[in-house]
């Protein structure tokens, strides 16, 4: 096993990483909750049948007792709806500022989950066990938790950090070629965005096959990244911009697509495709910057190329999180392992994407 700590004043917390952790859970949550007696389980329909038995053994193993609450999978569960849902249920089983909740499955349960601990009760701990790849090395760790709303993704939401992240390396044996490949979107993003020598070897290992041989390494590697770029702006107004790369045009591509026909892996692999063209064009970026995003995201089995609404483009902009006023700091990759972010009135950037797309 692995073991980084976030270290953030007065919120320190672990990321474990490692084979056979879910066993582990319960005796990890009772050290730093010692006083909680109940514990709230979210998860999905996918991720349920796989492995709440095991997390409930676990958690029952040291004395908690334990709701489950199984949510539909899919983007769609990440609503003020089911936030409701989770209040009611969470309200019913008469938990209290004590107790804790897990989040137990990928991104969309982390960032809901953690939206549920942050709020109710006024807030209580919450623990990270994401078993998708993408939830593993990027949503489950740095403490934004949030919700959807029809005008768009992450609209309404926290800086919650949880207790700890245990991230079991086995769970990703059960993700789906299309699950594992949405996960290697916000990995091959690291390397861009901070770390060539990282970059290149994942360019050797090529696919699925060739990755899964070194996954607690990619793991590490990610969560060590975003650690100390957290670390170093925790609430986003600075250097925590650069972890957006691809995700500006990504969030276009998704509100597009209604949040259902691209996966937010597949949309933000194009969104750091159109954002390296882009960066090519206006003498950001490095010239062929685009093509070797292109080439490394194939090979994982994410597309090069989404059809895009040139007339919708701009209203999914002004949303963007990274704006200021009617201006987005746009995040660019300068060359490989360096970025730069730019301040770009929405209207001029809505034009420049009109003309690459």
């Amino acid at each position: 096993m692995k073991t980084l700590t976030v270290n953030l004043p007065g919120r320190d917390y672990d990321i474990l990483i490692g084979s056979n952790l879910l066993k582990t859970l319960g005796e990890n949550i009772k050290k730093l909750s010692p006083k909680a007696e109940k514990c709230v389980v979210v998860t999905d329909s996918n991720v349920a049948p796989l492995y709440s038995e095991i997390v409930s053994s676990s958690l029952t193993s040291v004395g908690l007792l334990v709701k489950i609450i199984t949510l539909p999978a899919g983007e769609a569960t990440k609503s003020i709806e089911k936030l409701s849902f989770l209040y009611n249920e969470a309200l019913d089983f008469k938990i209290t500022r004590t107790d804790v909740a897990v989040a137990l499955g990928g991104g969309v349960i982390g960032d809901l989950t953690g939206f549920f601990a942050s709020t109710i009760l006024r807030g209580i701990d919450f623990y990270q066990v994401p078993t998708t790849l993408l939830a593993q090395v990027d949503s489950s760790v740095g403490g934004k938790v949030a919700i959807n709303v029809p005008l768009g993704k992450n609209l309404v939401g926290a800086f919650y950090q949880p207790k700890f992240v245990l991230i079991d390396t086995d769970t990703l044996s059960t993700l789906s070629d299309d699950i594992f490949a949405d996960g290697m979107a916000e990995v091959i993003k690291y390397g861009f965005i901070r770390d060539e020598a990282f970059l290149e070897k994942l360019e050797s290992y090529e696919n699925r096959k060739g990755a899964e041989a070194h996954l607690e390494e990619i793991i590490y590697t990610c969560c060590d990244i975003k650690r100390k770029v957290v670390e170093s702006d925790e609430l986003d107004t600075g250097e925590r911009m650069i972890l957006n790369f691809g995700h500006t045009l990504g969030h276009v591509i998704e509100k597009q697509y209604n949040f259902s026909t691209y996966t937010h892996g597949k949309a933000v692999g194009y969104g750091m495709v159109l954002a390296a063209v882009l960066g090519e064009k206006l003498k950001e970026s490095e010239d062929g910057l685009s093509e070797r995003i292109k080439k490394v995201i194939s090979g994982y089995g994410l597309p090069t190329f989404i059809s895009l609404d040139k007339n919708k483009i701009a209203d999914t902009l002004l949303l963007d999180k990274k704006s200021s006023g009617k201006a987005i700091n746009f995040v660019f990759v300068t060359k490989c392992g360096a970025t730069k972010i730019v301040k770009i009135a929405a209207s001029e950037l809505n034009e420049h994407i009109k003309n690459i797309i």
